[in-house]
């Protein structure tokens, strides 16, 4: 799985250092500590997002799917990442009041989304979406990280096999799954890994 513990992405346009436009289908860097319009810094580097970040403090990962968003969670330390629930995906309003409550019940400091990159890097319309879904959730006030998604589906279900998990049962729990797969790479790029 690749990472992003360089390029600061400042949603909603702007040049990135090298002149690219952000949001362009690049995942260059843009200029770090900038944020959307009336929200908090949505970035794809790590070490800018970790700088936004209070003193450590729960952080919460999201898989967006089409028709459901997998969550995970990570301690006050950063060190683990653990599967949540799945919940249904609707209009945006609706997604967003689920995740307030979930942000609110667990004290959630940041939001990790996974972007879903195509192979050689370039982004596509599923890409596009997940920023566009990252932006409408800096009103919420907590900085957001973009973090590479490539191979966490494929990673989540070779682990649900290893549990001798039903193909039932592993279409239940996948999308949750993958967003630990998600939230566990920027554990390890935020807690100094290489990845």
């Amino acid at each position: 799985m690749a990472g992003n513990t360089t390029g600061t992405d400042k949603i909603g346009g702007g040049q990135s250092e090298d002149g690219v436009a952000s949001g362009s289908g690049q995942a260059g860097a843009a200029p770090a500590g900038r944020a959307p319009a009336g929200g908090a810094l949505v970035t794809t580097g790590a070490l800018a997002y970790r700088d936004a970040l209070p003193q450590r403090g729960g952080l919460l990962g999201l898989d967006l799917g089409t028709q459901t968003i997998g969550t995970a969670f990570a301690d006050a330390g950063w060190r683990i990442a653990s599967p949540g629930k799945t919940i249904k995906r609707g209009k945006f309003g609706a997604d967003k009041a689920l995740l307030q409550e979930l942000i609110r019940e667990r004290s959630i400091k940041g939001i990790v989304i996974g972007l879903p990159l195509n192979m050689d890097g370039s982004e596509g319309p599923r890409a596009q979406s997940s920023r566009a879904y990252a932006r409408n959730l800096s009103v919420l006030g907590l900085p957001v990280l973009l973090w590479d998604e490539r191979w966490s589906t494929s990673s989540a279900e070779r682990a649900l096999i290893d549990q001798d998990m039903s193909r039932a049962r592993r279409a239940t729990r996948i999308d949750s799954a993958a967003a630990a797969v998600i939230l566990q790479g920027a554990l390890d790029a935020l807690n100094g890994g290489m990845f």
